[in-house]
């Protein structure tokens, strides 16, 4: 079973280099795909559990997306973003094909409406007075899933908006409302459990 800290930033390599190790996947060598997998797979695993929550879904999901580069790289298209971006949106579909068979309880709401209600009013800073890592983690899991997302992609992984926003098939502004939503959800779980006023 995989085991990666949950908020690791992604490790960026040259575009260049990403296509080379893509041709020579493309021509069946196994060290390339052992080098993009030993660099790409610990932030698509962090990424899709904490979009489901649960590490065997996630590791199904990674080893999916690394199937499908295996056996599909030429899907692959630099221009449109990074590999990571690439493989973390390979890991979501697979995901969320998941969830529409029903093998899957989907997090994901039928309507953005649906979750993102009215602004809470504590400060975002009550995400800085939380010391305690396993609260943050338990709080940002607590989050409807895709603000979750959004927090994961943006603020954990530090990922571009628009790279976050390909991954989660969502329009730019689209992703920094749920992000803002997010982090002000997020800081206020974080207050009520630090005992802040909310």
């Amino acid at each position: 079973m995989m085991s990666f800290a949950p908020w690791s930033r992604p490790r960026r390599a040259p575009e260049g280099d990403d296509v080379a190790l893509l041709g020579r996947v493309a021509a069946g060598d196994a060290q390339a795909l052992d080098q993009l997998y030993r660099r790409e797979a610990g932030p698509v695993y962090r990424y899709v559990l904490a979009l489901c929550g649960n590490e065997a879904w996630a590791a199904d999901a990674t080893q999916e997306a690394f199937v499908v580069l295996a056996t599909r790289s030429a899907g692959f298209d630099a221009a449109r973003g990074s590999l990571g971006a690439w493989l973390a949106g390979v890991a979501r579909h697979a995901l969320a094909a998941r969830w529409r068979e029903g093998r899957l309880e989907s997090p994901w709401p039928e309507d953005d409406e649906a979750v993102l209600g009215a602004d809470p009013v504590s400060p975002e800073s009550a995400l800085v007075q939380v010391q305690d890592l396993s609260e943050l983690w338990a709080a940002l899991r607590a989050l409807p899933a895709p603000f979750r997302e959004a927090l994961v992609l943006v603020d954990l992984q530090e990922r571009p908006y628009a790279e976050a926003a390909r991954i989660a098939g969502i329009e730019i502004n689209t992703l920094r409302t749920r992000l803002h939503r997010a982090r002000a959800k997020l800081a206020a779980r974080l207050g009520a459990a630090d005992g802040s006023p909310r």
